[in-house]
């Protein structure tokens, strides 16, 4: 059974410029999600889907492949991850080269552990999943949230739920956005990586983090940090 990791890395970030290779304790960011798959020894192939010549050659100084460029129309800030993965199976489907499952892993996604990658693949496998991804319990219950007005007025969402404690609440749980596994075949028909055949592994809070600003970068550094405190940051 073939894998290959796709890991979408453009160069046009705007909220922090050229973040997908910014410095992250001692080495671009997207280095992590690179020797991630690498580690994993899951991959016949670990490819970077980008139009950045920069983050080409970085991409391959760290052991990814860079066959092509992406295409200025899957470039733009309006590309999805969906048609960037679809160009990538296209071009190496051109190139008579094909995979049984594909795993999409974002090029911010430090956090990552190569056990995740191996423990969603097993269950992909072993469940005949469409799609399989990490999920994330919310800290707090979303059944109890909140809306401010305009006056600064505030309600709950779902009055209902007033006097219920929280313990006696449903978990709520939110996409950890680390990567994608999805079988091939059907995500080439399907063009979806959340199915009604989806299955998911739940990931700890201080293994997940977004990164949109200045901010969330430093909340990663530090989370980084504790997770290798016993090894030390490499």
């Amino acid at each position: 059974m073939s894998n290959i990791a796709i890991i979408p890395a453009r160069g046009g970030s705007k909220r922090i410029p050229r973040k997908n290779i910014k410095d992250f304790l001692g080495k671009p960011i997207i280095a992590y999600s690179i020797e991630a798959a690498l580690q994993s020894g899951l991959f016949d192939e670990v490819m970077v889907s980008t139009e950045d010549e920069e983050i080409a050659t970085i991409a391959k100084q760290y052991g990814a492949k860079v066959p092509f460029l992406r295409s200025e129309k899957n470039a733009d800030d309006f590309s999805g991850t969906v048609d960037v993965l679809l160009e990538v199976c296209s071009e190496y489907d051109k190139r008579g080269k094909s995979f049984d499952n594909i795993c999409c892993i974002y090029p911010t996604a430090p956090l990552l552990r190569s056990e995740s990658l191996i423990e969603s693949h097993n269950l992909l496998i072993s469940k005949s999943y469409d799609t399989v991804f990490p999920v994330c319990q919310f800290s707090f219950p979303i059944l109890r949230a909140l809306q401010i007005d305009e006056n600064k007025k505030v309600s709950m969402i779902w009055p209902e739920n007033m006097a219920k404690r929280s313990q006696d609440l449903p978990s709520a749980f939110h996409d950890a956005g680390q990567f994608y596994w999805a079988q091939m075949n059907i995500f080439k028909q399907n063009k979806k990586l959340y199915s009604d055949n989806s299955g998911v592994i739940i990931l700890e809070e201080l293994e997940v983090q977004d990164i949109d600003n200045v901010s969330d970068w430093k909340v990663a550094e530090f989370k980084f940090q504790l997770l290798h405190k016993d090894i030390g940051v490499k």
